[in-house]
């Protein structure tokens, strides 16, 4: 059995210069087609390489679905959009054994069929469309990377993602994700209007013949590769103790908790939180080419790591006050040491 020998300093050095440069054509190639949305790309980009799943929130016509099918195509992936629907089945998205006579032996065997889970790369389009049984099989999937049918395991492709889709503006007929299951998404990002320039630029782009080919950046052998040296990034204490921090704030019955957060939050973010904080600052420093996370990279990732995890009460909803202001209110009120950025 051969032992996998550990990379070198060096050897990580070279392939997050290689992600830097990958991350800037990734940038390039995907605006080739999809205009704006550069935060949404980053923090899509920010948990693959994290090893984690995304779920995206806004309203239809937002270009959710091009987008996560041009990155596919950027990075060399198989992709699969499975349209959620209230009649839609487990066996629909994972897959199901068939009944199958052998020509020869005119024997009979139960063969797998593989569903549209075995891909790199999962559209979950409205996600909250379908029934608990079959959000439960997609989770299983996101957190074990493998599908269970008929008792029998089946593992998926890797590199493997999710990165679902849904509507905050329409909730009739829909099942809302608890928050266990949110839980399991490593960000929550939130896709916006473009802005008036950016609108201009969309309708020039997409009403004409054009059609914009594009290059393969990373192979997905290369992105696990890349996973493997964003985990290897170094955190010093501070960091790790500041995204605590952050973390325990946000629970009420924590004696960290400001007041504020006593008075509007129900429930807070759990440690998976916290792991995603430093995950994510990790990721985040690849992508520019450091070799180390800062608090910074913490605070930049805090949003979509803590929005979802965040349950406000009556009186936050009468003032107004969402998770995004409450993660905002505490990246104000704790400290940060001085000139790490």
């Amino acid at each position: 059995m051969t032992v996998p020998v550990p990379s070198t300093a060096t050897e990580d050095e070279a392939r997050l210069q290689q992600l830097h440069k990958g991350y800037q054509t990734i940038r390039e190639q995907i605006g080739r087609v999809v205009i704006g949305q550069e935060r949404v790309i980053d923090e899509m980009l920010m948990a693959i390489f994290a090893r984690g799943h995304c779920i995206l929130v806004g309203v239809p016509g937002l270009a959710k679905t091009l987008l996560v099918s041009t990155l596919a195509k950027v990075l060399s992936l198989s992709f699969k959009r499975i349209q959620f629907t209230p009649d839609l089945m487990p066996a629909d998205i994972t897959g199901t054994e068939i009944i199958q006579e052998d020509p020869v032996t005119r024997e009979r065997r139960f063969i797998f069929l593989r569903g549209p889970l075995f891909a790199n790369m999962i559209l979950a389009d409205e996600i909250n469309r379908t029934p608990p049984k079959t959000q439960a099989a997609l989770l299983e999937a996101m957190q074990e990377h493998r599908v269970t049918v008929g008792g029998q395991p089946h593992a998926l492709a890797e590199p493997f993602f999710v990165l679902a889709t849904q509507n905050p503006i329409e909730q009739e007929g829909t099942y809302p994700l608890p928050e266990a299951q949110l839980d399991r998404f490593m960000f929550m990002v939130v896709v916006g209007y473009p802005s008036a320039a950016e609108e201009l630029a969309i309708m020039k782009a997409t009403t004409g013949a054009v059609h914009n080919e594009l290059a393969v950046t990373l192979t997905g052998e290369e992105i696990m590769a890349l996973q493997d040296t964003v985990r290897r990034i170094p955190v010093g204490d501070h960091v790790f103790e500041y995204a605590a921090a952050l973390t325990r704030a946000t629970r009420p019955a924590e004696p960290e908790a400001p007041d504020f957060v006593r008075s509007c939050v129900s429930w807070g973010a759990g440690p998976r939180a916290s792991q995603y904080l430093i995950l994510g600052a990790k990721a985040r420093a690849a992508l520019s080419g450091r070799l180390y996370a800062t608090t910074q990279d913490v605070a930049e990732v805090a949003l979509p790591v803590l929005r979802h995890r965040i349950l406000t009460n009556f009186n936050a909803e009468a003032d107004n006050i969402t998770p995004d202001i409450v993660v905002q209110k505490l990246l104000e009120k704790i400290p940060r040491p001085a000139g790490d950025r």
